[in-house]
């Protein structure tokens, strides 16, 4: 069944026009037609075509379903984005696949990219999301620096991932279940050292992603995914 995003459905039963578009002009969907919609935020509701507008597209509910896929933890990457911006839209897509809740681009000392187009990266997530039957999306907040972001942002775990030589914990090993985690990741070339020792300060736990170095994509990919699978067992 065809699936929709309706990010605000107070404001009526009607899809926006690009999905309505994909509906009528691709899909070629008419009236009675069933499809299912999420708004996002937890919803996900069984309706029927009732106005195939190719612009605004009516639908009808007949099944609502609240905090579809609610999970009992929450993940929280900050992550430098990459220089080639096509690996953070790949790391973005994929980490909104598995589930995630928030993603926080992030300036670094050795950042090589400081700035992204945000509007470019939040349809990447609706698209992944939708995909991935996903009625939760992640929260895309704005670039910001490093500082800025162990200032103000908490989680009842947190982590930095790095590269450096130095007594680190391995992270599938530290997650604690049902909890809201909060893990950096650097830039190609790594967070500073200064860097490191900021974030200890404000209580952030270094770990190891494994024996591999990897890209910061995949890295944020890996973070993603271990967390979510230490959840299931």
């Amino acid at each position: 069944m065809a699936l929709f995003y309706v990010p605000n459905l107070s404001a009526g039963y009607v899809l926006p026009e690009e999905e309505s578009k994909h509906a009528v002009k691709v899909l070629r969907m008419q009236v009675g037609d069933a499809i299912s919609v999420v708004d996002g935020v937890g919803g996900f509701y069984n309706a029927l075509i009732s106005n195939p507008h190719p612009k605004h597209c009516e639908f009808e509910i007949k099944k609502t379903i609240l905090e579809f896929g609610k999970r009992d933890y929450k993940i929280h990457i900050a992550i430098a984005p990459t220089k080639n911006i096509e690996r953070l839209e790949w790391f973005i897509e994929k980490a909104t696949e598995i589930g995630i809740d928030q993603i926080t681009p992030i300036i670094c000392r050795f950042s090589e990219r400081k700035i992204v187009k945000a509007e470019r990266l939040e349809k990447i997530i609706v698209s992944a999301a939708k995909q991935s039957l996903k009625a939760y999306f992640p929260i895309l907040n704005p670039l910001c620096t490093f500082d800025e972001l162990i200032n103000k942002h908490n989680a009842s775990q947190k982590f930095i991932a790095h590269c450096y030589e130095e007594d680190k914990k391995l992270l599938q090993n530290e997650i604690q279940k049902s909890s809201d985690v909060l893990i950096l990741i650097g830039p190609e070339g790594d967070f500073s050292k200064e860097e490191v020792q900021s974030a200890i300060l404000h209580d952030f736990i270094p770990v190891s992603l494994g024996e591999s170095r990897l890209r910061t994509e995949t890295a944020g990919v890996v973070a993603c995914h271990t967390v979510a699978i230490s959840n299931q067992y």
